[in-house]
């Protein structure tokens, strides 16, 4: 991809009204440098004025991401993981502020980009700052969290998951098996689900597709875009939120 200049960006980017919110998440090294520089185009772009830029910890904390989000109302843009993204999706959900336009800009491709079917890298970035944002679904679990990327149910000892699966009216599993993968979907009907089993010649895992998918277990960890909770459940479901998000892809 072609670096763009800082001129040439600044037109391109004027057409936008107010400054854009860009929260950088990402934890310092382990030496306490600073972390990891932003792509080009939004380093540009903020020298350039049209950014407020916030430094956030990797996986945002409620409060400190409650107070940059506050400090500019404009499109959001979330550089940094999966799991960021996620508390960023979360949080505005809860506050009933999902009509807010957010970007996502990530080093490198994985769940959520593969979902959506976004850029990552530089290429992201300039969408971040060029690109208009439209309504995409956005799956939630019964805990009132967000799932931008994907969702794994583990076994409560880290082991194989005892349990029954339902895919809206669709029985995905009874039984034992290693793990079973949620994954949000960008169309209708909301969500993918997979158990780790194989199946057939080909040895291939069966996707089901519903509104909601649901399990009933003696207990499970899930792991959320990345974060294993602390505690096991024994009652668990992932869904296809009533209200879209406005995310900005291509």
């Amino acid at each position: 991809m072609q670096r763009i200049s800082a001129q040439f960006l600044a037109r391109r980017i004027a057409g936008h009204s107010g400054r854009m919110l860009l929260l950088h998440c990402a934890d310092s090294d382990s030496t306490g440098n600073d972390p990891a520089a932003l792509p080009a185009p939004l380093a540009t772009a903020a020298e350039d004025g049209r950014l407020v830029v916030s430094r956030l910890s990797a996986v945002p904390e409620r409060k400190e991401l409650a107070a940059a989000l506050d400090s500019s109302p404009g499109r959001v843009i979330v550089v940094g993981s999966d799991t960021a993204l996620s508390a960023v999706m979360t949080r505005l959900m809860r506050t009933e502020n999902l009509e807010r336009e957010v970007a996502f800009v990530t080093p490198e491709a994985g769940p959520a980009t593969a979902v959506h079917g976004l850029p990552h890298s530089d290429e992201a970035a300039v969408l971040a700052l060029e690109g208009s944002a439209r309504p995409a679904n956005l799956a939630r679990d019964e805990s009132g969290q967000a799932i931008v990327g994907r969702a794994v149910w583990r076994g409560a000892d880290r082991g194989a998951l005892d349990g029954q699966v339902y895919a809206d009216s669709q029985h995905v599993f009874t039984g034992t098996t290693l793990f079973v993968e949620l994954v949000p979907m960008s169309g209708e009907p909301g969500v993918r689900v997979a158990t780790a089993e194989k199946h057939g010649l080909l040895r291939r895992r069966k996707w089901f597709e519903a509104r909601a998918v649901q399990i009933g277990t003696p207990g499970i960890l899930i792991e959320r875009d990345g974060v294993l909770a602390k505690r096991p459940v024994k009652r668990a479901s992932m869904y296809k939120h009533v209200e879209p998000m406005l995310l900005v892809r291509p």
